[in-house]
């Protein structure tokens, strides 16, 4: 008796003395070059449920890339900076502001690519015929297709695009395709989609890929999010849509009856090189091929346009949240309007202020989001914020289910305009690599207008009054989930 009263309690006292030690130890590891509120939310996290705390920060408490993807992205950063210092990518519009141009070099400070003038931008707001107009420029390939989609998906609405495919590469044009292991894997359509890959003589590689026993892993929830596609050089396509029925070809969407709402937009002229740059270090990430001898890199033939872009990538791969910077520039450069179209829309602090503060010095802000969430702990996240910027001023838009509005897009004032596929979220912010485009030119402002305007009217208005009128249970589980989104 005796001696299991003195074991019992040598293992409380062991029990102890760990517990204490890993409280301690979180408090000298967590914070260290992490947001405050990413800290105290892993700290919480630590300390109210230790064990499962401890195991979720060992898995995904690293928000970086591994060292040797984080080193591929350095030399691919350093190749293209050197490369393209001296040259000039078209002709550029006069009579850009200051902070315009003050943005544009922050941007290539972090990484972008240079900016580049004569371009031309058509949007396509339809989804399947983002789909099919993809295909119908796929066809008119001569040298090589490059695709690079966080979802691909070989079902019937995306038959088209994969018939292009295996059109082009069966008279010899070069198809390489990347895809995000994680979004993929297990989905309906996978194997299937894999195989015709395979058929076809494509050359496909899955991004991020989580498979420890092959030596490939990294954090798990890090995603590839970009959705680009390139042909020869001379076309390209980019924004939110990925490759795959608008249902996704999941069960409990097409129970729900909802439909993804997309906008893509296909550009020409010097700005699809910098496209392509951002497929070929993705391609170099994955394969550790260089691609830069077999195509030009900084084609500068012009446009049939007269817009200034910038591709501006972001991601675990850089140190800066590139896309996170480059909206806080614009919210701050708005003097007159912003318009915000973000289906997942968790800002930190800095993008929250900026916003009010906009709103603060009479700038007209409006917000378009989903009426209905796919993404539970997301949707209730999003929410938790409403009431902040309701009483600051801002107009919030709920596109109407069952349609999930899954454009991102941001315009300021008359004249300049991002579209890519980052949303304004912790997540887009610092674990996915995303893709976006800065764009300066009235004509095109004025295309991304008639766009939310469609979306104006297909959606309803949030109010205040109706905000508060929500029951006790919703705000409860908003205000977890805006707790859990900061855990990054």
């Amino acid at each position: 008796m005796i001696d299991t009263t003195f074991e019992a309690s040598w293992l409380v006292i062991a029990l102890f003395v760990i517990d204490l030690v890993v409280r301690i130890a979180a408090v000298i590891i967590v914070p260290r070059n992490r947001r405050p509120t990413a800290a105290m939310a892993w700290l919480l996290a630590i300390y109210f449920i230790p064990f499962v705390g401890v195991v979720l920060f060992l898995l995904i408490g690293n928000p970086r890339l591994p060292r040797t993807r984080r080193r591929k992205q350095a030399d691919i950063n350093r190749y293209i900076h050197d490369t393209s210092e001296s040259l000039e990518f078209g002709t550029l519009r006069p009579n850009a502001p200051d902070w315009f141009r003050a943005l544009v070099r922050l941007n290539r400070n972090l990484g972008a690519m240079p900016i580049a003038g004569d371009n031309g931008a058509t949007l396509i707001a339809d989804y399947q015929e983002s789909l099919d107009t993809m295909a119908d420029a796929i066809r008119r390939a001569d040298r090589y297709v490059h695709v690079e989609f966080y979802i691909l998906q070989a079902d019937a609405a995306t038959d088209n695009f994969f018939r292009a495919l295996e059109e082009v590469a069966a008279r010899g044009v070069v198809v390489r395709v990347l895809l995000d292991h994680w979004a993929n894997r297990g989905k309906p359509y996978y194997r299937q989609t894999l195989r015709r890959l395979d058929e076809m003589g494509a050359h496909w590689h899955l991004m991020l890929p989580v498979q420890p026993l092959r030596g490939r892993y990294q954090r798990p929830d890090l995603r590839n999010h970009r959705k680009l596609l390139v042909i020869d050089g001379d076309v390209a396509f980019m924004g939110s849509q990925n490759v795959t029925d608008s249902t996704y070809n999941l069960s409990k969407n097409i129970r729900r009856g909802l439909h993804w709402v997309d906008l893509m937009v296909r550009v020409e002229g010097p700005v699809v090189a910098s496209i392509n740059a951002v497929f070929l270090s993705d391609w170099y990430s994955e394969t550790d091929e260089t691609l830069t001898d077999e195509i030009d890199l900084f084609s500068v033939e012009s446009g049939p346009g007269d817009l200034d872009c910038q591709i501006v990538p972001s991601g675990p791969g850089f140190d800066f949240q590139n896309n996170l910077k480059l909206f806080l520039g614009l919210l701050f450069a708005a003097r007159e309007r912003i318009i915000i179209v973000s289906p997942y829309f968790v800002p930190d602090e800095a993008l929250l202020l900026a916003i009010t503060t906009a709103c603060q010095r009479g700038v007209h802000v409006e917000l378009f989001v989903s009426e209905e969430g796919d993404q539970a702990m997301v949707y209730h996240a999003q929410r938790s914020y409403y009431e902040a910027l309701l009483t600051a001023g801002v107009k919030i838009w709920m596109y109407r289910k069952p349609f999930i509005l899954h454009s991102k897009s941001l315009t300021i004032d008359d004249e300049v305009a991002v579209i890519g596929s980052s949303n304004m979220d912790m997540r887009s912010f610092g674990l996915n690599l995303e893709i976006s485009m800065l764009v300066r030119g009235e004509e095109f402002v004025r295309d991304m207008r008639r766009v939310e305007d469609v979306y104006r009217t297909l959606s309803r208005e949030l109010t205040v009054e109706e905000w508060r009128r929500q029951p006790l249970r919703s705000t409860i589980l908003d205000n977890l989930a805006r707790l859990t989104s900061a855990l990054q």
